[in-house]
């Protein structure tokens, strides 16, 4: 019994050239099955049309340049369904199964001016049996894609989730506690009005109150502004990280100044999706954080930096530092001890997007926390070279 190989080299060199070609090309469906159905109208002598029908993600149905064909309606579907060739009615062609991965995955469908020649069919055949592990490896690239979308959708899904949280809380702070604040701050104002002046230690209570009350105030106000920073939305990543710099350059440090310095590398953040660029915000929003109420540092160092297919974020401080084996606890949630709950954040925030945080770390040496996110289908563009943004240092 003749092999598909043989027959196929029975045919002349250039058809093996042809078939060479076809299977090195990009493997991607549909556009490896329309060239295959190509391949089959060139390579055989009577053969005037064909179809390749590719098995759907579910099994359920064929895939091919009009609407899906259910298994077991029409030729393709019914060779799908029993995984046998069937001539076609008129005798003017006939439906080829492709086996592979332990069951029928495409169905290869050819139609002629008359009957079809067995020569002909024999070809078809043997185009099926050679195509196969092409299909099924087209199949698997599919799935993989397939999943890889389902799950940028969830991320992305997820992170508007949590943003509209954090957007549904600034609004209850600002419409409640904001607000109950402000008119505590009437009242205590009319209060030290209307107390006699012979009256001090109540006096000194009433601005003391005041003064708790302003403080309060304040905070209320960085934290309405840190759970939706508007500039993030309105002017995109980069000059959202400057905003927080500035920001946080306020912070007291061991001197009384905090020198917070924001470098951009590369020109492609328009291409990050929103999700993307809110996860490194709030990644970096926490290491700097982290750095001013724990780590005692004079100076940090932020850094975008854009690749063609992912981004890194490098947060340094020069502060205190600590153990890492005893942060990175063996066994605990996320590999983080429970308490260290911006850390897990960070980690979680990073992993669901596919990516990575790495923190570095000792006593007395510095921190420094790196976000690395893949950022999938992301081209350089044309004639962009990396280039370094002007830092911008923020100071009290």
């Amino acid at each position: 019994m003749t092999s598909p190989l043989e027959l196929i080299a029975g045919r002349g060199a250039d058809l093996l050239v042809r078939i060479a070609a076809v299977a090195c090309s990009d493997r991607e469906l549909p556009r490896m099955a329309d060239e295959l159905a190509c391949l089959v109208v060139r390579s055989a002598r009577a053969l005037t049309f064909c179809d390749v029908y590719v098995l759907d993600e579910e099994g359920r149905a064929l895939e091919w340049s009009g609407p899906p064909v259910p298994l077991g309606e029409g030729d393709a579907g019914w060779v799908a369904a029993h995984g046998r060739a069937r001539a076609h009615a008129d005798g003017r062609g006939a439906a080829v199964p492709v086996h592979g991965d332990g069951g029928v995955i495409a169905v290869v469908d050819v139609r002629s001016a008359g009957p079809v020649p067995a020569e002909d069919l024999a070809l078809v055949t043997a185009l099926a049996a050679l195509f196969a592990p092409v299909l099924s490896s087209c199949r698997r690239l599919r799935s993989a894609r397939e999943r890889e979308r389902a799950a940028e959708r969830f991320a992305e899904r997820a992170v508007a989730a949590q943003e509209a949280e954090r957007s549904r809380l600034s609004r209850e702070i600002h419409d409640g506690i904001a607000q109950r604040l402000a008119s505590l701050g009437f009242h205590l104002s009319a209060a030290e009005r209307a107390l006699p002046e012979h009256h001090p230690e109540a006096l000194a209570q009433i601005m003391m109150a005041r003064r708790l009350c302003e403080l309060s105030a304040a905070e209320t106000r960085a934290a309405i502004g840190g759970l939706r920073p508007p500039v993030l939305d309105d002017l995109g990543l980069s000059a959202a990280l400057a905003t927080l710099a500035r920001e946080a350059g306020g912070g007291p440090g061991p001197s009384g100044a905090i020198d917070v310095t924001v470098t951009v590398e590369g020109e492609l953040e328009d291409e990050l999706p929103d999700h993307v660029q809110t996860a490194l915000y709030r990644i970096a929003q926490e290491a700097v954080g982290n750095s001013l109420r724990h780590a005692s540092a004079t100076c940090v160092d932020l850094l975008l930096e854009h690749s063609p297919d992912r981004v890194r974020l490098r947060v340094t401080d020069d502060g205190t530092g600590f153990s890492v084996r005893d942060v990175f606890a063996p066994g605990s949630a996320k590999g983080v001890r429970p308490d260290c709950y911006g850390l897990r954040g960070m980690r979680e925030r990073a992993e669901l997007l596919g990516g990575r945080v790495a923190v570095k770390s000792r006593p007395g040496a510095g921190t420094t926390v790196e976000a690395v996110i893949p950022v999938p289908g992301r081209r350089p563009a044309s004639g962009v070279t990396p280039t370094r943004a002007p830092g911008r240092s923020a100071r009290p």
